[in-house]
């Protein structure tokens, strides 16, 4: 916060086109918590986990709600999409219960299982942080497109899915292409962004000046990034509830975990080089939601459509308009075929050019009303089933007489 306040005051036009164009939101902790504990015992005689959890026990990380077993149940059943979202997936009940939630100071006493605090055991899944609503509400307030929460203890990049599909639930798919990067694994369950997801967390890992120098493996095992500097979470540590999945599915936001270096709690005095090792990549990456398509939804009259879906071909994955009628959609390089649908209107497609350089491209659409809205209401009167065409000379039958005063 203190470099790009004190860069755009000197005139870097770097830093100036990205504060400029880019709403950008900072957060120094989702744990403070945790963060005191670590801090008082310091570098020296604190560990791995010390920290790791809140007060009352919670790994917040993974404390959300598990989407992706719900989204996959959904395809197995074959719901997906008519009857269940492959986007903005609902949050379920519980979750938003007054009393879900397991506050400061609330007494509890019993033990602390995966990262959950539990008056019996095992933990019961309705029991949440205070502070994993406060951030559930936070993603639906703001518009939110790109993401990254800032970890320790380990150096790399991690992107969805962070839950790891069974194998019995992972629908039959067309052979892909030997991949040089990635280890053939069935029960990975790529998104259907994976390419998108990949782009990202490569910009951030070549940007760094150490990441990808993984010849003496990794910081604590071996080495589970290829070289690369960049792993999907479920390959190297699968886990279901993440805060990466849940943004993924319940919000247009791509995303990520970057693990900043191997000291989980670096001494005072590597900060300095800890950050020249990261300040690059940290540009780069918040520069790369600059990157694909954006524009507005209106109506003929030139009024924003909120909640219109942006549907990319190829893609399984929407996104929705903002409260104004703008959306962002963060692509590689490439051309798409793109449409805009909206409850009430006649869809709108054209095709959008995404190119290298940075800078989204303009794609506005603009929605024609339809009638589709009087012909289910009418439909509904009718039980809806389909309504018979009344031939002029014909005698009406006693039934198609009921259902006419019916419909009067």
């Amino acid at each position: 916060m203190q470099f790009l306040c004190k860069e755009y005051q000197d005139g870097n036009p770097r830093v100036r086109s990205l504060v400029t164009e880019t709403r950008i939101h900072l957060v120094p902790s989702l744990n403070p918590d945790g963060y005191e504990l670590a801090r008082e015992a310091g570098s020296e005689l604190g560990n791995w986990a010390l920290g790791h959890w809140t007060e009352e026990g919670y790994d917040l990380f993974e404390n959300f709600p598990d989407l992706a077993s719900a989204l996959w149940a959904a395809e197995e059943r074959k719901l997906v999409p008519h009857k269940f979202p492959n986007h903005h997936i609902p949050v379920p009940e519980h979750y938003l219960a007054e009393d879900a939630a397991v506050s400061h100071g609330s007494g509890h006493s019993g033990g602390v299982v995966r990262g959950r605090w539990c008056l019996t055991l095992p933990c019961p899944p309705w029991q949440v942080a205070v502070e994993t609503q406060a951030v559930m509400a936070w993603m639906d307030k703001n518009p939110f497109v790109l993401g990254a929460n800032l970890q320790g203890g380990e150096k790399l990049v991690s992107y969805p899915f962070d839950t790891a599909r069974p194998v019995s639930e992972t629908p039959a798919a067309a052979p892909r292409p030997p991949d040089d990067y990635e280890d053939d694994n069935p029960e990975l369950q790529e998104t259907p962004d994976h390419a998108i997801f990949r782009w990202l967390a490569i910009s951030y890992a070549s940007a760094h000046l150490t990441m990808t120098e993984t010849f003496r493996g990794g910081c604590h095992t071996q080495d589970m990034t290829n070289a690369m500097g960049i792993v999907q979470g479920a390959k190297w540590h699968p886990r279901a509830g993440s805060m990466n999945d849940f943004s993924y599915l319940h919000t247009n936001c791509l995303e990520l975990s970057i693990y900043l270096g191997c000291d989980k709690f670096p001494h005072e005095s590597e900060l300095q080089q800890e950050w020249e090792n990261n300040k690059e990549s940290l540009l780069t990456f918040m520069e790369q939601v600059h990157r694909g398509i954006k524009g507005l939804v209106t109506d003929q009259q030139g009024e924003p459509i909120a909640n219109a879906t942006i549907v990319v071909g190829g893609i399984n994955h929407n996104i929705k308009t903002a409260s104004g009628g703008d959306y962002w959609r963060i692509l590689n390089p490439g051309e798409y075929r793109v449409s805009a649908r909206a409850e009430g209107y006649n869809p709108s497609v054209k095709t959008c050019n995404v190119f290298y350089d940075i800078g989204a491209t303009q794609c506005n659409f603009v929605l024609s009303r339809s009638n589709w809205k009087r012909i289910r209401e009418i439909m509904a009167m009718n039980g809806n089933r389909p309504i018979r065409r009344i031939v002029p000379g014909r005698p009406m039958t006693p039934r198609e007489r009921m259902r006419l005063r019916m419909r009067l």
